[in-house]
């Protein structure tokens, strides 16, 4: 009787213990870890970001601590590298903080990771399935916001992550979790045969879209970019590239002899720019829409935009993509301006996430990451790698190496 009372007590014990750390006795993990720490808005990140090496950053608990991007069904993840898009740089200015802001500072920025998973959640453990195990290696895009990934331990989302094939990287998983994620949605309105027009093919979505378009059967695929000789080249491999700091791109001669069936603006700008050149009465280099073309988008015209408040936010995104979508699907528009759609949508669930992966793991994408990177998880090196993303010229994703730990 004693003997089972002290089992009882011993069990209870272990219980609650496991409740509150929510972690398994095999994995160690510390009260206090190193992450990068923004201390308030602004762009010059000398003032405002850091990375304290003597690891005094309380280390997130699962269970009982809240994601800063505010989500839920998380777990918790040792990091191992982690990927910026523009969002990181825009949360950081201060630019949509009514929207995207911290819900305090110092704050960990930072949305796109892949770790290794150190905690389940606490519900996995009564019975409901879970396709995620201690041990596994996994690539998390960003959720709500993007913010609290750039540390050593971060919590993320179960429901936008999936399981890293053994031969892609943490480096590449991290960078491909959702800027390509973005691409392969997208790409699925490609048709076979199409010709495809990229702006911004150079960038993080960009350097993907050029690949993925080509995969869905994209007979010709063409790119602006600052870069034209990078984007012909493996694994970009574009037909043709302008610079459009040296060539208008609506002057192309070519293209205005064969216009094209698609165009994806990822860098903001085009459609103003489609408009100007349909003025001048000059040949089109996109079919209209009754000859079945599309404009497809991504951003706003001005991708570096400041929102304060709902109307304004309607002001940025709806309206004009509202107008723009019926006026280019009836009248006389239709015969002159190519179908307008914009279709930035991040699903919240793993299903592209897992294609993506799978795409990278049978050598059919390639991630495509800036040579200066990875950068190193260092003052010098997460400064250098925002400084990067913010100046909107990066070739390929900003990566930043967290740990090489298996």
């Amino acid at each position: 009787m004693i003997v089972s009372s002290i089992v009882l007590v011993i069990n209870l014990f272990m219980h609650i213990m496991t409740t509150v750390h929510a972690q398994p006795a095999s994995f160690h993990i510390p009260l206090k870890m190193r992450a990068a720490q923004c201390t308030s808005y602004g762009e010059n990140v000398e003032q405002i970001l850091s990375v304290p090496q003597d690891g005094t950053i309380d280390t997130p608990r699962l269970g009982i601590d809240k994601p800063p991007a505010a989500f839920k069904n998380e777990m918790l993840i040792k990091v191992q590298a982690v990927a910026l898009a523009p969002g990181d740089a825009r949360v950081m200015s201060g630019k949509t903080r009514e929207f995207q802001g911290p819900p305090s500072f110092p704050y960990v920025p930072g949305g796109d990771a892949c770790g290794i998973v150190m905690a389940l959640p606490e519900e996995t453990k009564k019975g409901d399935q879970c396709k995620f195990r201690v041990g596994d290696r996994v690539a998390a895009r960003f959720m709500n916001k993007p913010m609290g990934m750039l540390g050593e331990y971060a919590l993320c989302n179960t429901a936008v992550c999936d399981v890293v094939p053994k031969n892609v990287s943490s480096e590449d998983a991290a960078a491909l979790v959702s800027s390509a994620m973005v691409a392969v949605i997208i790409a699925d309105r490609i048709r076979e045969g199409d010709r495809v027009l990229i702006y911004g093919a150079g960038g993080g979505v960009g350097s993907h879209m050029c690949q993925m378009v080509r995969l869905n059967g994209a007979s010709y695929v063409a790119g602006v970019g600052r870069d034209p000789q990078r984007l012909m080249e493996k694994p970009i491999s574009c037909d043709y590239a302008v610079d459009y700091t040296k060539t208008d791109p609506f002057s192309v001669k070519e293209w205005c002899d064969e216009p094209f069936d698609v165009i994806i603006d990822l860098a903001g700008g085009a459609w103003p720019a489609l408009l100007q050149h349909r003025s001048s009465g000059r040949p089109s280099i996109v079919k209209s829409a009754k000859s079945k073309g599309r404009y497809l988008t991504t951003t706003p015209d001005n991708p570096i935009y400041e929102i304060h408040s709902v109307w304004a936010l309607l002001k940025t995104f709806l309206f004009p993509s509202l107008r723009r979508a019926i006026t280019s699907r009836i009248g006389f528009s239709r015969a002159a301006l190519p179908k307008y759609s914009y279709v930035l949508a991040l699903p919240e669930t793993s299903e592209a996430v897992t294609r993506t992966l799978a795409l990278a793991s049978e050598n059919k994408l390639v991630a495509c990451i800036d040579p200066q990177g990875p950068f190193e998880f260092t003052d010098d090196g997460v400064r250098r790698a925002f400084e990067l993303q913010a100046s909107k010229h990066a070739k390929g994703k900003v990566v930043i190496t967290v740990s090489s730990e298996k």
